[in-house]
This record gives structure tokens, sequence and C-alpha cells, in this order.
């Protein structure tokens, strides 16, 4: 059991090393940002930037880029489709007026039962 156990926890570990060393430099987002110019690796020629040649970003593009990077999937969204039938709204308790059939909602209870006050 704990061969099996140190097997299987090798075989993860080689696993997720050789994901991250294969990883695909090219896959990354384009964006400007922190440039290494041209720089590359004198053994293999690859180059040693992420994104090799992008311009630098600085003041306030960086932080008017940064600020809007995450509005698509963040911000709310409060308009419900079915509020666009709706006519007039009267106030608190009271049903508002909309397009379609006219539907009347009924008291539950009419009138009370009467209890008798003499034993």
């Amino acid at each position: 059991m704990k061969t099996s156990l140190a097997l299987l926890s090798v075989v993860i570990i080689v696993g997720v090393v050789v994901s991250l060393a294969l990883a695909n430099p090219a896959m990354l987002p384009k964006h400007p940002g922190y440039p290494m110019s041209k720089a590359v690796d004198p053994v293999s020629g690859q180059s040693l930037a992420n994104d090799p040649g992008e311009t630098n970003v600085f003041g306030e593009k960086a932080m008017s880029s940064a600020a809007v990077f995450d509005d698509s999937h963040t911000t709310q969204n409060l308009t419900n489709p079915e509020d666009r039938r709706i006519l007039e709204k009267p106030g608190a308790g009271l049903l508002p007026k909309v397009q379609g059939p006219d539907i009347k909602i009924e008291p539950p209870v009419k009138e009370a039962t009467k209890a008798s006050a003499a034993p």
C-alpha cells in the first residue's frame, strides 16, 4: 500500500513538472507589459521573454486598461426581461399594472367566522 501510494505521488509530481516544462509561451495573451526586448538564450536561441518586443505601458493608460480588464464578466446586470411588461408601478403592497391579461387576485377570506359570546 505504501509503495503504490509513493509511486502514484511520484507519477503525479512528474506529470505536473513535465506539463509546466512543456507549456507553450505562444499561447499566452498578447498584452503590453514589461518588455525584455528581444533577449534570446545563447545556447538554444529561444526567446527568454513571454512577450518579446512588446511596448511598455505606464502611467494613465496602464491604470485605465487594468481597471477595465475584468469588467465584461464582473459587472452586475440588474435588468429583468419581465420588467418590460410593466406599465405602472402603483407602490408598495400593490401589484403593478402589466401588459397582457387583467388578472384579479381576490383575498383568500371574504368574511370571518362569528363566534357567539354566550356560553
